[in-house]
């Protein structure tokens, strides 16, 4: 369905300062009669006519005149809409499908500047007449990387400053970003007086330092992102605030590979990663990779992340919903994709398609990766979860996933709740909520409605857009939504502690966090609090957001951390699996001997965090009690497999694990391989002689992939006389 062309109508413009740049002013405002973007949303919503779940109601909120093909969307305690778009897609981001011939070059990039390299050698000023089909952007009838430096990425502000429900005003506050290794604006995050925007090659902290509304401070926080040239849209996104009060950011399958504050490097060229750090940098870490592109991810109300990942695009094969762990490895390379497959002097073997990588857990399956929880919709894009109180009771414990497959007619929303299994979790009840709509991205507002990034058609950026309000009929004036906009909007720093306290019962997760981020800002004021919450039986989700809280206070003194370790004998199982947990990821080694016990626990998370606990803290006396843990589980819960190997691999002790080649058990030989792929040993070459055709293939997976284990190659060679 082709726009109503909305700029056509009066509006007025009010053009700013670039505030100290350099060039033209650039920084815009534009502020429309409310009457007018009313009556223009009017006219919009009678030509659109969308499939809705029963109960539920779709506005336009924020019409084309002021919206430009959006994103991503975050939108902040206030109300205002946050929303990247890009102009680089148009000409300076490229899709590898589009050049086939740069495949077998691209894969054998390993770092940004490597790919600064290849552009600058492959669309040099001497090669301009070959490449005319970059246009000539800087004007200098060139055809050439420079004309890469041209396009820029923004981010906008959209309000709603009448009050009528209809944006109309709208604010450009970043404008910048045009390096020739830049990609697409894909994600933003808005946290007070910082937003944070992923623009490959980095995660960006930008600051309004003058209060004007305009961006006047970007600070790279991490950097090193976009390696390949891939797929497009396969970059930077899914930008959040973890509910440990550190950033978590993903990007696709064009890859990373950089260093943390800390001088530590990590390298993962050739798949998606989720990365996350404190708000200026430090405490960096991969959190987990293997993924090809989740887009966007959501936390649950107990810390789960969960997202949903692309199919790799081969036949036959479904998008992946999946639970991301720390360490864990849902298996996707990007070398599973290009070069050899059309190669015909190559085999035709298809790793990620011939072994079933894409399915959930079924017997036989590669042992080192996490498999996903169930295959499910098609081009995942926006993702979010409920934080309590927005929509309706109907709609809590749920998430929702944007599917983007380039046409309204096949794209919607989709709602789905999960249900636990073993340390993991099932598929469960789903719908989809939404049809007719191009959704994007997804954020629940304070009013407790669900605001939809509308990219309108196609796959390519227009010079429109449109963002709606999905809510369910007549419940935006429910008691508990009114009070949630209220908290969300006030001001916490001015309250007590033992009010904030107070507000770790509230049934909205934002609100919790809200009042637990302030509290873990006041040291022994805020930990009392903390303390009185999980001291309380009446409210489990305020001892969960009090857990959270130590364990942020413990990141600064690990004083704190103290108070969690009696936790552990809790007579809750999610109490004892939180407490594990964080212990764990602030590494109280203290906490070792307390943890152990919790190997044999009754409870599968309880056990799952303890496993990762020791291997994070690296307590030596776990090696054994982590092998009868994985005895024990007998390779049937595959979350468990990856807490115990992972435990085992970062304590760091080869021999015990090598010496696992003798064992009769066939789990033990199994976890025996994943912790050495993961030590990078070349003692896993010993399994290689195994009686167990899987275990063997296990280790000549480990021996091969990724950068290999050069030591053991020798011997993996000698296997093809056998």
């Amino acid at each position: 369905m082709k726009p109503l062309i909305a700029a056509l109508l009066p509006v007025t413009a009010v053009f700013l300062s670039s505030c100290g740049q350099q060039g033209p002013a650039d920084k815009r405002i534009k502020q429309m009669d409310s009457t007018r973007t009313a009556s223009i949303a009017d006219s919009i919503e009678a030509s659109v006519k969308p499939e809705l779940a029963e109960g539920l109601t779709l506005k336009l909120w924020g019409i084309d005149s002021l919206v430009i093909s959006p994103i991503a969307i975050d939108v902040d305690d206030h109300g205002r809409v946050y929303y990247t778009t890009t102009n680089r897609q148009k000409n300076s981001e490229f899709d590898i499908r589009g050049h086939r011939d740069w495949e077998i070059p691209s894969i054998s990039l390993q770092t940004v500047e490597d790919r600064r390299a290849f552009l600058h050698k492959e669309l040099s000023p001497e090669n301009s007449d070959r490449n005319k089909w970059l246009a000539d952007l800087n004007g200098d009838s060139s055809h050439d990387w420079r004309d890469l430096t041209v396009e820029k990425e923004n981010v906008y502000r959209l309000e709603d400053i009448s009050g009528d429900g209809v944006a109309d005003k709208s604010q450009l506050v970043v404008d910048d970003f045009h390096d020739e290794v830049t990609d697409v604006a894909g994600g933003v995050l808005s946290d007070g007086d910082d937003l944070y925007v992923t623009i490959a090659p980095d995660l960006w902290r930008i600051r309004d330092k003058d209060k004007d509304g305009i961006a006047d401070e970007e600070t790279s926080i991490s950097h090193g992102y976009g390696v390949h040239i891939g797929f497009s849209g396969h970059g930077m996104s899914g930008v959040e605030m973890g509910p440990d009060g550190r950033i978590y950011w993903q990007i696709g399958d064009i890859g990373f590979n950089g260093t943390g504050k800390d001088g530590k490097k990590w390298e993962h060229p050739n798949s998606g990663v989720v990365a996350r750090s404190n708000p200026d940098g430090s405490d960096f870490e991969i959190f987990a990779y293997g993924i090809r592109n989740t887009h966007e991810f959501a936390f649950d109300e107990y810390g789960n992340l969960i997202g949903e990942d692309n199919d790799g695009d081969h036949p036959g094969e479904k998008e992946r919903l999946v639970y991301i762990v720390n360490g864990s490895d849902a298996g996707w390379r990007s070398n599973w994709q290009y070069g050899k497959y059309r190669d015909p002097d190559n085999n035709t073997y298809k790793v990620w398609m011939d072994e079933k990588m894409y399915l959930p857990r079924f017997e036989g399956q590669a042992a080192y990766i996490t498999p996903c929880i169930s295959n499910f919709v098609s081009g995942p894009a926006g993702f979010v979860y409920n934080p309590g109180t927005a929509l309706s009771p109907e709609y809590k414990n749920t998430f929702f996933v944007a599917e983007f497959v380039g046409s309204p007619a096949h794209s919607g929303i989709h709602s789905f709740k999960l249900n636990p299994k073993g340390a993991t979790f099932e598929l469960g009840e789903h719908r989809k909520i939404l049809g007719g709509i191009l959704a994007t991205g997804l954020d629940f507002g304070p009013d407790g409605a669900l605001y939809v990034a509308d990219w309108i058609d196609g796959w390519g950026t227009h010079n429109y857009g449109r963002i709606w309000k999905l809510d369910e009929k007549d419940a935006a004036a429910t008691a508990a939504r009114r009070e949630t906009q209220s908290l969300l909007a006030a001001d916490f720093t001015k309250r007590k502690a033992t009010e904030l306290g107070e507000l770790l019962k509230n049934p909205d997760m934002r609100v919790r966090m809200k009042a637990q981020f302030e509290l873990a800002k006041r040291g022994d004021k805020g930990a009392a609090a903390f303390q009185q919450a999980l001291q309380q039986t009446g409210s489990q989700l305020a001892r969960v957001n009090a857990i959270w809280g130590i364990s942020q206070l413990g990141r600064q003194n690990k004083k704190y951390a103290a108070a969690l370790v009696p936790v552990l004998k809790d007579s809750d199982p999610e109490i004892r699996a939180q407490a594990a947990k964080w212990l764990g990821d602030i590494r109280y080694s203290e906490a070792g001997s307390a943890l152990v016990p919790l190997l044999k626990d009754t409870a599968s998370r309880a056990r799952f965090f303890a496993a990762e606990a020791l291997g994070r803290i690296k307590y030596a006396p776990a090696v054994d009690p982590l092998i009868s843990f994985l005895e024990e589980n007998n390779d049937e819960d595959a979350y468990l497999r990856h807490a115990g190997c992972l435990a085992l691999a970062r304590i760091g002790k080869a021999e015990p694990v090598i010496a696992l080649a003798s064992s009769p058990s066939r789990a033990l030989r199994i976890a025996a391989v994943v912790t050495l792929r993961r030590m990078g040993n070349p003692g896993v070459a010993k399994f290689l002689d195994d009686a167990d055709e899987f275990v063997v293939t296990e280790a000549a997976r480990a021996i091969n992939d990724d950068l290999s284990i050069k030591d053991a190659l020798p011997a993996l060679a000698r296997l093809l006389t056998t």
